[in-house]
């Protein structure tokens, strides 16, 4: 989806800028590439930047309740220095890194309804104006690919995605939010867990698996949350039985019963199958401002054959959709499509 849009700040006569992305979807620590097209206006114009912004939709929870917003989390100048002469046509091809921990937006080709952006800023003559937003569709990469189909395969189904606002105590993240993927659970834990959250925050040398159950209470119990959380490497997916390391990650999940506060369980799984297990001072209740709950409502019918089955099987709800296109439009009023 591509804007074009009048620089508001010039007026009439001012330079448009059209940018595009390279067609398929990026993954996350890789590169995104395009071309950002300038349109000369009724005369020439000195070109200071041109900034890449990226921007995604995130969810916040607070006291009044829960709120959506737009976060921007990566700026990149791609040119500029340069006068656009009047009329003329100028392409500026770019190559950026994305953050490891970018939100994955699909997967097997099917929209999860995780809505990222990119905009682009011109600088012209002391004038700045957004002047363009694209959306951006990124990919899971291969071990986060390994690891929900291993879910798949066991049973799970897709529920829903979201991003929250806050940062998971004890990890590495670095971005100002993350990314959960929940997740209904088999039969065989339906009596257990209520659903499991999924949240990978991936770095140059592995990746962080978090996983959270919503536990359902018993007659002398209630209920709480209980969570996970291992490290896996980027090489060797293919060398490893995803299905049995991750089938240990769950029983393990199920299995801690242990109330607020308490150590959560840690592990490493390498990737010619060899699982490091420990314990690590980790609060079960970890999402600083968070509480667990539905996400955006963006449900994709899952199978129990995989995820791969349940996704792609399944139709993105048509909520997502009006979603995705609310926020480019919102974003972009004055523009001319």
């Amino acid at each position: 989806m591509v804007f074009k849009r009048l620089l508001g700040s010039l007026g009439v006569g001012g330079p448009t800028v059209d940018t595009v992305l390279d067609a398929g979807a990026a993954r996350p620590g890789a590169a995104l590439t395009g071309r950002v097209h300038l349109k000369g206006g009724t005369a020439d114009f000195d070109i200071e930047h041109i900034t890449l912004e990226l921007v995604a939709r995130v969810e916040a929870e607070h006291e009044d309740g829960e709120s959506e917003g737009v976060v921007a989390f990566e700026r990149f100048t791609v040119g500029g220095g340069f006068r656009l002469a009047e009329g003329e046509l100028r392409s500026v091809p770019f190559s950026v890194t994305l953050p490891w921990e970018t939100p994955v937006t699909e997967l097997y080709g099917q929209d999860l309804g995780i809505v990222l952006g990119v905009r682009t800023e011109l600088s012209v003559a002391g004038a700045r104006d957004k002047g363009d937003l694209d959306r951006l569709s990124v990919a899971p990469l291969p071990a986060q690919e390994a690891v929900l189909e291993a879910l798949g395969q066991l049973g799970f189904g897709f529920r829903s995605a979201d991003l929250e606002y806050g940062r998971i105590g004890g990890t590495g993240q670095q971005l100002p939010f993350y990314q959960e993927i929940e997740l209904l659970p088999p039969p065989q834990y339906a009596q257990q867990v209520n659903e499991v959250e999924v949240t990978f925050l991936a770095h140059p040398g592995g990746m962080e698996v978090v996983l959270e159950a919503d536990k359902r209470g018993g007659l002398l119990s209630a209920g709480h949350d209980a969570l996970t959380r291992f490290t896996v490497a980027h090489d060797g997916v293919a060398h490893q039985d995803w299905n049995a390391v991750v089938d240990g990650w769950i029983r393990q999940l199920v299995e801690h019963r242990a109330s607020y506060g308490a150590q959560a369980a840690y592990g490493y799984a390498d990737p010619y199958g060899a699982h490091h297990g420990g314990h690590h001072g980790y609060d079960e209740h970890h999402h600083e401002g968070h509480r667990s709950g539905p996400g955006m409502g963006t449900a994709v019918a899952a199978g129990a054959a995989g995820l791969a089955v349940g996704v792609v099987g399944g139709m993105v709800a048509a909520e997502v959709v009006d979603e995705v296109g609310d926020f480019f439009e919102g974003d972009d009023e004055g523009g001319e499509d």
